[in-house]
């Protein structure tokens, strides 16, 4: 497109440019590591649970003027898992920006394109954007997007990265049995849900993976702050423990002051327990797939073979907050 036409004025379809790629993937989370890692994206918007969004969550990376849009399904019975399940990941929507939505759809429709959507207004506190979608080839689309009167991070419903929620939790209760080989080198703890005034975190592990399976690895270092420094570096997100608790910390391990350093802890957000066999440092990280249920844990043993029964509560409060983000509590 030339400098006289930057606008695209006099032409029959105007295309003001690509406005982004959306990606169907099979993990927004994963496909968003890769990209970044590999690719040097930034992540600067998402939709999902926390946003309201209850069947898919889309991650948007940016590089300079190029946009990708990762979504993945929540639901396995929607059409982003068949269209997963069909093709692997790829492109979905090639969207391209115009300077008037409708107009483009309807010259786009007279001319024999099919419409995968009519235009349809979306709005938000920061404006409103106009899209519409016709087909292409195979089962890829162009959504025609017209933004010229909204100023949000990308569309309705996004909330850029670097926000967090801080909300409010209710208790919730699980019964737990651990089971292990005999000399104690494998352990398994077998959950379940137990009566509470709201939806357990096993409750929610269960509806969104459809029935029982594992929820959590735990994954055994000797030296703790070193890892967790090292996943956070290259961004693997952990639970948030509130300061208020590392003074219970600091009131049990008083006579190992020397031996454990409770404000690294606390800037690491690592939970500590002990009993009479020794002590145990645990950190516990967000969901890393798009559905709330697979994470994992890092564990410390100081001659402690428990599973931190003393970090119970700060965990289920960690844990909590991240379901009342998500609207599933």
């Amino acid at each position: 497109m030339g400098d006289n036409n930057a606008n695209g004025a006099g032409d029959v379809f105007p295309i003001l440019g690509i406005d982004h790629l959306e990606f169907w993937v099979g993990n927004a989370a994963q496909s968003s590591y890769y990209f970044r890692k590999a690719w040097g994206f930034s992540e600067a918007a998402y939709a999902g649970l926390e946003t309201g969004v209850t069947d898919r969550t889309s991650r948007l990376l940016v590089q300079g003027e190029c946009r990708f849009l990762l979504t993945g399904a929540l639901d396995p019975d929607s059409p982003i898992a068949a269209h997963v399940r069909a093709h692997g990941d790829g492109v979905k929507d090639i969207a391209l920006r115009v300077p008037d939505a409708e107009d483009a759809w309807r010259y786009a429709t007279a001319h024999g394109a099919t419409s995968v959507m009519e235009p349809t207004v979306t709005e938000d506190e920061h404006g409103k954007v106009v899209r519409a979608a016709i087909a292409t080839y195979g089962e890829t689309i162009h959504s025609l997007i017209q933004r010229t009167d909204y100023a949000g991070v990308f569309l309705p419903g996004f909330r850029p990265v670097e926000e967090s929620v801080q909300i409010s939790t209710e208790y919730t209760a699980l019964m737990s049995k651990v089971m292990q080989d005999g000399v104690g080198r494998v352990k398994f703890p077998l959950n379940e849900p137990a009566k509470g005034k709201k939806k357990s975190q096993i409750d929610e592990y269960l509806e969104f993976y459809r029935g029982p399976g594992v929820q959590h690895m735990a994954l055994r270092t000797d030296d703790i702050l070193k890892t967790v420094g090292e996943l956070r570096a290259r961004g693997v997100q952990f639970l948030r423990v509130p300061d208020a608790y590392y003074e219970e910390v600091r009131e049990r391990f008083s006579d190992l002051h020397d031996e454990v350093d409770v404000e690294a802890l606390r800037d690491q957000a690592i939970l500590a327990d002990r009993d009479e066999e020794g002590y145990l440092l645990q950190i516990f990280t967000k969901p890393v797939v798009d559905r709330p249920t697979v994470f994992f844990e890092i564990i410390q043993r100081h001659g402690s073979r428990g599973f931190g029964l003393g970090n119970f509560k700060a965990l289920f409060e960690a844990i909590e907050r991240e379901q009342a983000a998500r609207g599933t509590l």
